[in-house]
């Protein structure tokens, strides 16, 4: 089964409206038609910015994928400061990031409550992609496998079969988040492999389906040899994702 590279760009809490829009436009400068007949591309920028860049977009017909950070599990409620699945599936928002370490470790969100955002952003005919990854600790005291296992069964729970097909898994080490450093090649493929046996796992098909990125400091420098990896189908990108050239080198990453 051939797996369509996925490259997504997390901006986090970064750009006002006015510098995501000339930073989209740089992209689109960048990165040319062709570029994107191998590897899907999603930008994820903050909740103030989506409806500014899926203007843009739109208006210059470009081929990125519009993304979210986060979305809270209820259609609707009294939950102030938090916003709904559905209130992004109105501004095209094709993919949603859910349970991104930052979230867990920052925010206290279970795997439970990455479970519920990963259903409701499906009932809203979008895509989650559901980050998993272990500590520096918990990666010393050999125990990475085990709590990334936990994460991926817990994370997915009440998915269907051809959700679990479609659906985007992230493998972000926290240690190496936001850090500098990079898993090895060795590292990330091997956990990726584990990540993609833990899913056919849970339901038999699936695994070979499933599309899983690697995310932790991620830089053109190392884009090739992780995508290289079998197991690993594109890159979660933080740091990177802000600056143009940079991202535009790790979508371009098989010309690189």
């Amino acid at each position: 089964m051939t797996r369509v590279p996925l490259i997504s760009g997390n901006w986090k809490m970064n750009m006002n409206h006015f510098e995501a829009i000339q930073l989209v436009q740089k992209l689109g400068y960048a990165l040319a038609k062709h570029d994107f007949e191998k590897v899907n591309v999603t930008v994820h920028p903050p909740f103030t910015d989506i409806r500014s860049v899926q203007t843009v977009i739109d208006a210059d017909r470009m081929k990125f994928l519009l993304g979210a950070q986060n979305c809270h599990s209820e259609i609707s409620g009294a939950f102030t400061g938090e916003v709904s699945p559905a209130m992004l599936s109105k501004m095209a928002v094709s993919y949603v990031i859910v349970g991104h370490s930052e979230r867990r470790h920052l925010f206290g969100e279970t795997n439970e409550d990455v479970a519920s955002k990963a259903v409701a952003v499906y009932a809203q005919d979008m895509t989650p992609i559901v980050c998993v990854g272990e500590t520096l600790e918990q990666r010393e005291n050999g125990n990475a496998r085990e709590i990334v296992e936990t994460q991926v069964r817990g994370s997915l729970s009440g998915l269907k079969k051809n959700q679990l097909e479609n659906l985007v898994v992230a493998y972000e080490p926290v240690w190496a988040i936001g850090t500098g450093v990079t898993a090895s090649v060795d590292d990330a493929q091997d956990m990726c492999s584990h990540i993609r046996n833990v899913v056919e796992s849970i339901q038999k098909g699936s695994g070979e389906a499933v599309r899983i990125q690697y995310g932790g400091s991620v830089k053109p420098s190392n884009a090739t040899e992780l995508m290289a990896c079998a197991d690993i189908d594109g890159a979660l990108v933080g740091g990177a994702a802000l600056d143009s050239e940079s991202f535009a080198r790790i979508v371009m990453y098989q010309e690189v």
